[in-house]
């Protein structure tokens, strides 16, 4: 049954607000005092707190109201608070609101407002808790992950990573060729290192060769060596990656440059172990884990005859498909902190501008405009200017745009509830605290 708490040192409040709420099959719980308060939660499962702001007598500052709500925070950070203030109080009650309370509400209250504010809260904090319970069963299947498996220190957050990297583990152990799939900048050398890792071969190399940045005429040679003189410049005779790897593993990214010269050795390399260096005939056999990695689209390449079926086919037997920053944003902020370390925190609104980005360049970039912000930042706190990220075009300002007057006429309208307020002024109330900032509310002017 949804229980709600009462707080208040007057009993004809608390009386009144438990039979209120009664009407509504609400379960009320009541005390007296903050210390009272703290006690019944640290027993009792409460969904929601209704705290005056003042409890000794002759006492109209509302710090006491302040101590008892960051109190119920520490203990209880997920627990939602509304304030009964006077409009005294109004300052100090927004900027409690702004530190994560609930809401509020101006004594004498209006009973139809006050119930239709418990029944939202009381709502949404069913669903607070839901997503709760949600975030608490991902990060023990996260923290499950990183105890069995070797991860690579990797940092993630979203489901769909959580998926990929279940996929890397399970796969790990055999020793089939993996094609690793996704956008440049993904992350997709870091997947290939946690198959490594926890593989039959981790304790062999890890040798990584991105064919894309070679050119086509000396991949071939970056691959399985060459004797001198195979082509211009080869003085003496060179190791390929493959001689590196033995008994190890090997990652090919970008794997589509591979030209089709190369690719019939590969393909003789993966089904036999077997390939000669470049201007020998030489057979030379080794035992390697091939890993490979693209952002091109293979069967696109396969149609236009610029890669080998067979190979595809050789090389697809398990794919783990890396999907794109934009499409896990709840990895966004985890990876940020981890890359800023202790030394650099983000301010709210650089949180915003990062999750609000798309990320074309993924990892990489978001790694780079941290590095730039770093620099940029000022205090130790990176703000969204300091990001630079671009701006997605502002909605229309619209015409009808509240001023002062109007804020303050619709406060006391709704008695000072701010969501009420925001809703009939069609703002969020994000929104309507930076307008009651920027007008220079006080307690008096209402």
């Amino acid at each position: 049954m949804r229980t709600v708490l009462i707080v208040d040192d007057n009993a004809a409040v608390r009386e009144a607000l438990s039979l209120l709420l009664s009407l509504r099959d609400i379960r009320t719980r009541t005390a007296s005092m903050p210390d009272e308060c703290l006690a019944l939660l640290a027993v009792e499962r409460v969904d929601l707190v209704i705290a005056d702001m003042n409890f000794s007598a002759d006492t109209t500052s509302g710090e006491e109201g302040v101590a008892l709500f960051r109190a119920i925070r520490e203990r209880h950070p997920d627990m939602p608070v509304m304030l009964l203030t006077a409009w005294t109080h109004l300052e100090t009650a927004v900027e409690l609101v702004k530190a994560g309370a609930a809401d509020y509400l101006a004594k004498p209250w209006d009973d139809h407002k006050l119930l239709t504010t418990v029944e939202n809260l009381l709502e949404l904090s069913e669903t607070s808790r839901a997503m709760s319970r949600l975030q608490r069963e991902r990060r023990r299947r996260r923290e499950d992950l990183a105890r069995r498996y070797d991860l690579r220190g990797l940092v993630y957050g979203s489901e769909a990573m959580e998926r990929v990297v279940e996929l890397a583990c399970k796969v790990a152990r055999s020793e089939v060729p993996v094609l690793i799939t996704g956008p440049n900048g993904a992350g997709k050398e870091r997947i290939a290192q946690i198959v490594h890792a926890n593989s039959a071969v981790r304790d062999g190399p890890f040798i990584a060769v991105n064919c894309g940045a070679l050119p086509s005429e000396l991949i071939e040679a970056e691959l399985f060596g060459a004797e001198a003189g195979a082509y211009t410049g080869a003085n003496r005779a060179r190791e390929g990656r493959f001689d590196s790897a033995d008994g190890g593993t090997l990652f090919l990214d970008e794997i589509g440059n591979l030209p089709l010269s190369g690719q019939i050795k590969l393909l003789r390399v993966l089904e036999t172990g077997q390939f000669e260096r470049l201007g020998s005939s030489r057979t030379r056999q080794v035992k390697v884990r091939v890993l490979s990695a693209t952002n091109s689209d293979l069967p696109a390449m396969i149609a236009d005859g610029s890669f080998r079926q067979d190979l595809y086919y050789r090389l697809n037997l398990i794919e783990i498909a890396l999907p794109p920053l934009a499409e896990r944003s709840d990895d966004i902020l985890p990876m940020a902190e981890f890359f800023l370390g202790q030394d650099v925190q983000l301010a709210d609104d650089a949180r915003e501008a990062l999750v609000d980005h798309d990320w074309p360049g993924n990892v990489r970039e978001l790694r780079n405009a941290l590095e730039r912000a770093r620099l940029l930042c000022s205090g130790g706190v990176i703000r969204a200017a300091d990001l630079n990220l671009p701006q997605r075009s502002p909605a229309p300002r619209s015409s009808d745009e509240p001023d002062r007057d109007t804020i303050a006429a619709t406060l006391k309208a709704t008695g000072g509830n701010i969501s009420r307020s925001a809703q009939a002024l069609g703002l969020s109330r994000q929104a309507l605290y930076r307008r009651m900032e920027r007008y220079g509310f006080a307690a008096d002017a209402l």
